[in-house]
């Protein structure tokens, strides 16, 4: 299991905080367009992505027990 974490208006539209994926093993890139098209989703420009707590490139690789954070671009003043 694979532990996601959603952060600012990725959180706001998928409705939750945190959802878990049943994989041994699947790249970040992949992992974020199935999570992407589950809640009907169109964006994914800019999203940074991070596996426990260190940032990583899309091709990187979550194995289970991993926690992957996504996060969006922040903007406000």
């Amino acid at each position: 299991m694979i532990n996601v974490l959603l952060f600012a208006q990725l959180r706001e539209d998928v409705g939750k905080e945190r959802i878990s994926i049943q994989a041994e093993k699947i790249r970040v890139k992949e992992l974020k367009q199935k999570i992407l098209s589950s809640y009907g989703i169109n964006t994914e420009d800019s999203i940074m992505i991070a596996i426990n707590e260190e940032y990583v490139p899309e091709n990187a690789y979550a194995h289970a027990g991993d926690t992957v954070a996504f996060i969006p671009p922040v903007s406000g003043g």
